[in-house]
């Protein structure tokens, strides 16, 4: 009999542990999304919410934010509501939800959107904190502009982005790591491209990124992504709609001054005819490349100190990104 006492004391007393834990760490939980709703919305986001709940008790920790609002500079985003769920005893994996539709409101230009979707997840894992996944999928997206009626300015089917870690590169002498990234598009339609039936695949690397993802806040990130010889690769990229395609690949790097340096090899099919009324020529020849007698384009873009060419001709410039 005092065994099972004992047993039961024991058992009350974790229990009361437990829920004292949960309770601190839900309480934990609230204060860093209200810290949120005190930033300037300026040099960091303000995010605040009509109505906060956290619940999940015992074993989760759910964070649901209802009619939220994020401010960064002078765009203003209005979403009628934002999930997120981690495990109590796997806090390092996170799962987040959204509500539609979100409303854009961009002060400077003056433009207003809405975006609807029938689903909108995304995900995010760290290994201590290494970034281990990143993930955002979205359905059925329909995006309009709402400024003047409605004007559909894009839809897809579907678009996902993923963003993993390249085990085989990391570093941990160094601390460095490395991404994969991968975007997908079905089904896009945008009017203003003449885009009816497009699709889309991008595939990038980006190496000697620290492993701490605390460090990638840094305002001097790039300046020492640099120093560790980092480069961004595009594997590769390919769009095709109707009859059209288009290829890309190539990489590029920072220089000692912040210039970008590299190039990107292009080629297309019947895609110098879809871009007429927005690249002029002889920008068009410059970026594309002139027609082969099939009718296909291949060129090369050459970056070099801050320079873009086309072979040995600039055509434009990109400033120091440090």
């Amino acid at each position: 009999m005092k065994r099972i006492i004992w047993l039961l004391v024991a058992v009350i007393v974790v229990v009361v542990l437990w829920s004292c834990a949960w309770l601190y760490l839900s309480g934990q939980v609230r204060t860093n999304i209200e810290v949120l709703a005190e930033a300037d919305g300026i040099t960091t986001p303000r995010l605040t919410c009509t109505t906060l709940d956290i619940s999940g008790f015992p074993f989760r920790l759910d964070a649901a934010c209802g009619a939220a609002q994020i401010i960064a500079g002078d765009l203003v985003v209005d979403i009628a509501g934002i999930r997120a769920s981690a495990l109590v005893y796997r806090p390092t994996h996170v799962l987040a939800s959204a509500l539609g539709p979100v409303g854009l409101v961009d002060a400077f230009t003056g433009s207003r959107s809405t975006i609807q979707f029938s689903g909108l997840e995304a995900s995010g894992r760290l290994d201590g904190w290494r970034l281990a996944r990143l993930s955002l999928s979205a359905r059925d997206l329909d995006w309009t502009d709402t400024l003047l009626g409605e004007q559909l300015i894009a839809k897809a089917s579907l678009l996902d982005l993923q963003l993993g870690d390249i085990p085989e590169q990391y570093d941990a002498a160094t601390g460095l790591a490395a991404l994969a990234g991968y975007v997908q598009a079905r089904d896009v339609v945008a009017p203003g491209f003449t885009i009816t039936t497009g699709n889309a695949e991008i595939e990038v690397e980006v190496s000697r990124l620290p492993d701490d993802v605390r460090l990638l806040g840094d305002p001097a990130a790039l300046l020492n992504w640099r120093a560790a010889g980092g480069q961004l690769k595009l594997v590769s990229a390919h769009g095709t709609d109707a009859d059209s395609d288009l290829k890309a690949s190539g990489s590029l790097e920072l220089d000692a001054q912040g210039l970008l340096d590299g190039q990107i090899d292009i080629a297309s099919t019947k895609v110098a005819e879809r871009i007429e009324p927005f690249l002029l020529e002889p920008y068009r020849t410059l970026v594309l490349g002139n027609p082969a007698p099939d009718g296909t384009h291949a060129n090369t873009l050459n970056f070099r100190s801050g320079t873009i060419s086309s072979g040995l001709l600039p055509i434009a410039s990109v400033p120091p990104l440090f």
